[in-house]
């Protein structure tokens, strides 16, 4: 039986994942500040796939509480055979006018938590000879929105180098790279303005599914559905004085 922790599991893509995972046989560790929304997600899960469940409530921009989970992921007597770093927040507002207090926040949750889970995994996968660690990335990579797009190209850059660190060991690192998809995060950032565009979003299932197939097959980078495909490829080739100028500045 296999390990999976999941960062963020409390809702939106982290759920998802746990569904998804659980479905498949995984144990879990799920990972949130939210302990009554994990518990009962865990019960769920338990009653109805006859896995495993672990609840760890932790809030990512506290040092201490990602150690603990680092630890947990370390753990050589309980392996963690699949690290999927998840948790993530928008706040829809520019950065001049946000609180410094918040951006830091979220470059905690994004950017540090992802580092230190990610060491504590590739070193012990890499020990063992096996293991997957995916990170959750965005389309917003290759585009100019504000701190978020900041922190998702760097969750794209450090997840390729990974990736080839990892090479030959029978580890690996994926990073998803989704568009807009319809979950709570959306909502929660107080994000809505492109909610008439019904094209423009994606199922959480289908973002999900398509993460978990490219890490199984060992794939660095994977855009789900072809549509976003092909903003990424625009974004990447078209000059950046354009990308820039069609970028709404926020995240």
């Amino acid at each position: 039986m296999t390990t999976a922790l999941v960062t963020g599991a409390s809702a939106g893509l982290g759920a998802e994942f746990a569904r998804q995972l659980a479905a498949q046989g995984h144990d879990l560790v799920l990972v949130a500040r939210s302990r009554e929304r994990l518990d009962a997600l865990a019960a769920e899960l338990a009653q109805r796939h006859g896995v495993a469940v672990e609840v760890l409530a932790a809030d990512l921009t506290v040092r201490p509480d990602v150690d603990a989970v680092a630890s947990r992921v370390a753990d050589a007597e309980r392996p963690v055979d699949l690290l999927v770093n998840n948790a993530g927040l928008g706040q829809g507002v520019d950065f001049v006018a946000n609180d410094l207090d918040a951006e830091l926040a979220a470059l905690d949750v994004m950017v540090r938590a992802v580092m230190i889970l990610s060491h504590a995994a590739a070193g012990s996968m890499a020990a063992r000879g096996r293991g997957r660690i995916l990170n959750v990335s965005s389309v917003a990579t290759w585009l100019g929105n504000g701190t978020y797009s900041a922190h998702k190209a760097w969750v794209t850059s450090f997840t390729e180098g990974l990736a080839g660190q990892l090479r030959g060991t029978g580890a690996t690192a994926t990073a998803v790279l989704p568009g807009l998809t319809r979950t709570e995060f959306h909502a929660r950032a107080g994000i809505g303005a492109y909610d008439g565009l019904r094209v423009a979003w994606l199922r959480a299932d289908a973002v999900v599914r398509a993460a978990l197939r490219a890490s199984e097959r060992g794939r660095v980078l994977v855009t789900p559905s072809v549509r976003y495909g092909v903003v990424a490829w625009l974004a990447r080739t078209a000059p950046r004085w354009l990308t820039r100028s069609l970028s709404r500045g926020k995240h």
